[in-house]
């Protein structure tokens, strides 16, 4: 069985809590810091991550079945990715770009969201689409790079003798 993988398909950061993110085409992330020039690096706050990421198809899906077409930018997540199922990440590591992060937990669309689009529909498609990451190994993601889960550990055999 293959590895799941799919590609970033776009970045988005806001320097400002409250700030709309804006896209960018490279971003440079520290381990246990999270993406530099975000409002959450370096975020003492308990319930932050270093890192979020969303499914892209979950856009496409949304305004096929709801009419609802949304920029990604507005989900305040900061890697959109495409190609893979996240909540296969969910205590797993896994790689993005130069990245290695690990899956915290699912992060679902907040209310905030709803406010700016003005229908709750947007939270039930949205639903089970995102996930909050700590980064474990500092780097650069950029737009078209690859996201994988890692390589299993591999098992101690026995030698024979």
């Amino acid at each position: 069985m293959g590895a799941a993988q799919g590609k970033v398909q776009a970045i988005y950061i806001a320097a400002k809590h409250g700030e709309l993110p804006h896209e960018v085409d490279v971003a440079v992330a520290q381990a246990g810091r999270g993406i530099e020039g975000d409002r959450n690096f370096d975020d003492a706050d308990p319930d932050s991550c270093n890192i979020t990421l969303i499914e892209a198809e979950r856009f496409e899906n949304q305004a096929a079945e709801y009419g609802l077409d949304l920029d990604p930018a507005l989900a305040r997540r900061q890697v959109l990715v495409r190609g893979v199922d996240l909540g296969d990440f969910v205590g797993r590591r896994f790689q993005v770009g130069e990245l290695e992060c690990e899956g915290e937990e699912r992060c679902e669309p907040c209310n905030h969201l709803a406010k700016l689009v003005g229908t709750q529909v947007v939270l039930k498609g949205l639903l089970h689409s995102g996930l909050r990451g700590r980064i474990l190994k500092s780097g650069t993601v950029r737009v078209g790079d690859e996201v994988r889960l890692s390589a299993p550990q591999s098992e101690t055999v026995p030698l024979a003798y």
